[in-house]
């Protein structure tokens, strides 16, 4: 057997169907009935049975998984302890990035990355941050981009500290909040609390108009088209033209939210992470010292009325 079969087997498992396996090989049915006979004449046992909603792995075909997935993870670890004894940063990078995040910086992340350091190989992922988290925790990403607070015991890394602010056009920024429509935004279980403590202590928790999206970019579209009113973080706001004005809480905390990157602890040495790692703090810094929105002050009734 060789990776290729270890690669074989996972996927005749994720699929339970010989045909959808064959598809996803790029394989014909009998190529494939061929390898797997193959493969139980080296094992010396059957290791899966074929029914007629497809197909079962034996208790020796599940030994077998169990044992081709270890063999694998160690191959693997392999390539990449030797990828790292090279003086050229090469080898794979897993990779995950916050769709936020992504949006507004990854493309030049990756040129410059893929500039500095052409024999990486990149898998790329964005998604949601709990969604990303979610993929970290299984293993499938050495590092990622993530904006709220996930439990991580690795490497972690404080990127961030984006302050939420109240947005609307100039048009709109004369007129009491409450009198505006509210756009608002699925994000995490953490920050829609906060989101929800801010409105409360503005009095504005039950505003009547209200329009609810699922992405920051759909909101801030809204908002720039005069919807509306939104609470959108710094991450967004880079080109947007209108009213912005940081949030604080009624003991004068400031309203924000932290992105930080996340990486695994067998990971944190391989030379083509640090690589990606000291290349996203050295961006982020340089747009911080670029320039941020003013100081963080108090809401108020209406956007205008703020400091």
């Amino acid at each position: 057997m060789d990776e290729k079969d270890f690669a074989l087997l996972h996927v005749l498992k994720e699929c339970g169907n010989i045909t959808h396996a064959a598809d996803r090989l790029y394989l014909t049915q009998s190529a494939l009935s061929k390898r797997i006979k193959a493969i139980e004449r080296e094992l010396g046992c059957d290791i899966v049975l074929r029914t007629r909603k497809g197909v079962r792995f034996t208790p020796a075909g599940e030994l077998a998984l169990a044992h081709t997935a270890q063999a694998a993870h160690e191959l693997e670890l392999l390539r990449r302890e030797l990828d790292a004894a090279q003086d050229t940063i090469c080898g794979t990078l897993n990779a995950g990035f916050a769709l936020n995040y992504s949006f507004m910086h990854l493309p030049q992340l990756l040129t410059e990355y893929h500039r500095r350091y052409p024999q990486v190989q990149l898998n790329i992922v964005t998604a949601k941050s709990r969604d990303l988290h979610a993929i970290l925790q299984r293993n499938e990403l050495d590092v990622a981009v993530l904006r709220g607070e996930f439990p991580w015991d690795g490497m972690q890394y404080l990127l961030s500290q984006e302050r939420i602010c109240a947005v609307c056009t100039h048009e709109n920024e004369h007129t009491p909040l409450s009198e505006l429509t509210y756009i608002n935004h699925t994000t995490d279980i953490a920050h829609t609390a906060l989101m929800t403590r801010w409105l409360h202590e503005n009095n504005l928790a039950q505003t009547a108009s209200r329009i609810n999206v699922s992405d920051l970019m759909t909101c801030q579209e809204l908002v720039k088209r005069g919807i509306g009113w939104a609470l959108l973080p710094e991450v967004v706001l880079a080109g947007f033209d209108g009213c912005v004005r940081p949030c604080t809480f009624s003991n004068g905390e400031p309203f924000i939210r932290r992105m930080y990157i996340d990486c695994q602890k067998e990971a944190e040495q391989l030379p083509q992470v640090q690589a990606l790692v000291d290349l996203i703090k050295e961006q982020y810094a340089h747009r911080s010292n670029a320039g941020v929105i003013g100081t963080a002050v108090s809401p108020a009734t209406a956007l205008s009325d703020l400091p």
